[in-house]
């Protein structure tokens, strides 16, 4: 928008330019803040597919009742959507798992993509529900979506409610006590609007979705600039998933504010490595240190070089627990245009078991509910919906834990091997 007037802006409105994007929600109020907010611009309405009463945070509502009644049109949608890409390389879905349409309809879309686009990839940003819930139902939205994560997705960002608070909590009390001072620049924060022509006052979810997208941001870095260690997003699927069911990947970002002198001493660089690895940076409250590492990779953004990035890996790495066999499990990507107001940036992907309590958590939060057979008679007399469902998917949910619990259990290789594609000869 600063950039003065060009074919795709017009008095400072970006006229030509449209999102990539399908925004789906079966409560039209949110769809309509886009609509109304400073992106307005950017976002095609014909992209837009809403309904008014919203699924009643009932995943079957979402996924069994508005799946099928909007299938044709999302399927639609997204092909002409795909049509516009010169190179499809994978689809983001973003979506949250403990309300009906983001659970339900989420994972619907996620199961046509398969069909419809079988060979692109799919990562998925799941914003997992917090402890202080304000939905009763949502363990049975979470697991009944776990399900489907498990079978269709190739990649999955868990992401917690309550890491994203913290950190916007951590970086609001540390600008506050004075602590930072002259360190800091004026809006310089990852969670901080200021700059993208923002009017009118900030809402509390703002600072923890600019966290979110920051995320995504360093994640597409790549397939947007210039680099001297390009990584497509297949590579991340590929280098960091062994086997097909774990690709559940924590993620940790930084720096998360901007220093205010320009010139970063190397010291200081080292310093965001250790950050990421370090819990206060993590988007899921876990605990990767002291747990096994199946494979990590490291995306820089600004002036690194490709030595940094070894020297740091060889200090990291003897704190780090890999399985035995993938020992040298890292993957990396160099991209060279910093974010706007950093001199560089790291995201760090990590496999690693420590999900395996989240899930856990999940499970016995499901089975308090489901022992009582409590909120059932919502779900059932939902057409299609039946009682398996349920067993099925903390089945499924139990599977996946025991897969890390083997991982785990032998501190090195898998005593038996997790079932992997059979290829035929």
């Amino acid at each position: 928008r600063s950039g003065g007037d060009g074919p795709d802006v017009y008095k400072g409105k970006i006229c030509s330019l449209k999102a990539r994007a399908l925004l789906i929600d079966m409560e039209e109020g949110v769809v309509n803040e886009i609509l109304q907010g400073p992106l307005r611009d950017v976002f095609d309405s014909k992209q837009l597919i809403t309904d008014v009463s919203g699924s009643g945070n009932n995943w079957a509502v979402g996924h069994k009742l508005y799946g099928y009644q909007y299938r044709e049109d999302i399927v639609e949608k997204l092909r002409k959507i795909a049509e516009h890409c010169d190179c499809l390389q994978c689809f983001f879905i973003i979506h949250s798992m403990g309300g009906g349409t983001g659970s339900g309809l989420g994972t619907f879309v996620l199961n046509l993509l398969e069909e419809e686009f079988p060979e692109v990839y799919r990562f998925v940003t799941s914003v997992y529900p917090s402890g202080e819930d304000d939905v009763i139902t949502s363990p049975y939205n979470s697991v009944l979506a776990m399900k489907e994560l498990n079978e269709h997705a190739d990649c999955v960002l868990p992401i917690e409610n309550e890491s994203l608070f913290d950190i916007v909590n951590k970086i609001h009390q540390m600008i506050n006590s004075g602590k930072l001072g002259s360190t800091v620049k004026q809006n310089s924060l990852i969670t901080s609007s200021a700059g993208s022509a923002k009017t009118g006052q900030e809402k509390p979810f703002d600072a923890m979705n600019n966290i979110v997208a920051n995320l995504l941001l360093n994640l597409t870095s790549s397939a947007r600039f210039e680099g001297s260690l390009n990584m497509d997003l297949n590579e991340i699927s590929m280098n960091l998933v062994p086997f097909p069911r774990l690709h559940y990947l924590v993620s940790s970002l930084t720096p998360l504010y901007t220093l205010a002198d320009v010139n970063v001493p190397s010291r200081r660089m080292d310093q965001m490595f250790s950050d990421a690895f370090s819990r206060d940076h993590q988007l899921i409250q876990a605990d990767p240190k002291h747990s096994l590492y199946l494979a990590c990779a490291l995306l820089v953004r600004g002036n690194v070089q490709v030595s940094d990035l070894r020297r740091n890996i060889e200090r990291l790495k003897p704190s780090l627990h890999f399985v035995s066999w993938n020992q040298e499990g890292w993957k990396t990507g160099l991209c060279s245009v910093p974010p706007v107001g950093h001199s560089h940036s790291l995201l760090a992907l990590a496999n690693n078991t420590c999900v395996k309590p989240t899930f856990i958590e999940l499970k016995d939060k499901f089975m308090k509910l489901y022992r009582k057979k409590a909120h059932l008679h919502h779900y059932l007399h939902i057409d299609g919906m039946e009682q398996n469902c349920f067993s099925e998917a903390v089945l499924s949910l139990s599977d996946l834990i025991e897969e890390y619990n083997e991982l785990d259990a032998t501190e090195g290789g898998p005593r038996t091997d997790p079932p992997r594609l059979k290829i035929a000869v």
